[in-house]
Order: C-alpha cells, then structure tokens, then sequence
C-alpha cells in the first residue's frame, strides 16, 4: 500500500510540475507597468545588455529615427553636454556612433546636417564661428554655401535678415562689397584674355 500511494504522489507530482508549465508572452508581461519598469531596470543595469539592446535598435529604421530625435531633444535641452563633460570617454563613444550611423544612412548625415546648420544660424555667436569654419576649409565652403542658399531661397525672412545684419556690420559690408566689385571685374578680364 506504501509503495502504491508513493507512486501515486509521485505521479501527481510530475503531473502538476507538467502541467504548469508556463509560456512566456512578450507582449502581455509588457502591459503591466511594473513589469515594463522590471525589464527596463534589468537592460539598464547590465551592460553587455544594455550593449545588446542598443545594437538591436540601431538595427531597425523607425527606433534609429526615435533615437536620433531624442539625441537632438537631449542636445537641445543641454543636458548632453552636462553629460559628456562628466564622462569624455561617453563623448568619444557617441561621436564614432553617431559618425558610424550617418556613413551608413546619407540621408540621416544630410537631416543633422541641416538641424546642425538651423542651429548655428540661430545664435549670432554660431553664425560667426560658422563663417570663420568656412573661410578655413575650402571643402566645406562650398557645401555650406549651397546649403546656405538653399535654406535662403525656402525662407526669404532668413534671408532679408541676413541682408540686413551684414549691412549692419561695417567689416562684413565692406568684405561683401569687394566681393561683389571682384566678381563685376573679374568676367571682363578674362575676356580681354581670349
């Protein structure tokens, strides 16, 4: 009788371990928040996930866009430059990341390229340092001029104002003018050339 009721328990035991086998459903467990906050929490906290997950997002267009967005939100906000101040190896990190990301996607490079440049023309002090790149790599200058242009012509306001604040400046007046006085000259030398 002994033998008989332990094999009956032991039966019922498989049978229960059996039979509660449990399926995991992605979606379900993401419903509840706390189990969201739980999941989140464990990516974060170890590394080589964390390094995992981010690898699996620049993989897919639409979470490298929500990626790149919230960058420029974070750029913005001032809190990323708080941020690399403290940790310059995180810098150099998102700096081949992101140089990384735009060699793959052309039209990624050319929209930070174009937030970049909405950016530095906002301030007087970008514009500056913008016109001061441009003198110093002939490259970029005529990139930047055609973007530049570019721009003036989708925004003729931007482009009065522009007018407007070089006529103000003396020095960048006086630098127009000669430019435009040597392009006026400079066709009519080469005639006389031929």
């Amino acid at each position: 009788m002994k033998t008989i009721v332990k094999t009956l328990l032991i039966m019922v035991a498989v049978s229960t371990l059996v039979s509660c086998k449990s399926t995991f459903n992605a979606a379900e467990t993401l419903e509840v928040q706390d189990n969201r906050n739980a999941v989140y929490q464990e990516i974060i906290s170890n590394p080589s996930q964390f390094n995992e997950f981010i690898n699996l997002a620049q993989q897919d267009e639409g979470a490298k866009k929500l990626m790149m967005q919230s960058h420029m939100q974070m750029m913005d906000s001032g809190k990323m430059k708080s941020m690399m101040e403290k940790n310059p190896e995180m810098k150099q990190k998102m700096k081949s990341n992101m140089q990384k990301m735009m060699e793959e996607n052309p039209e990624m490079k050319e929209k930070m390229q174009m937030m970049m440049l909405d950016k530095m023309l906002e301030k007087p002090e970008g514009r500056k340092m913008l016109m001061q790149k441009m003198h110093e790599n002939k490259e970029m200058q005529g990139e930047m001029k055609a973007k530049m242009m570019q721009k003036m012509k989708e925004n003729p306001e931007m482009m009065e104002e522009m007018m407007r604040k070089m006529m103000e400046n003396p020095e960048m007046k006086a630098k127009m003018m000669e430019k435009m006085k040597n392009k006026k000259e400079g066709p009519k030398e080469h005639k006389h050339n031929k």
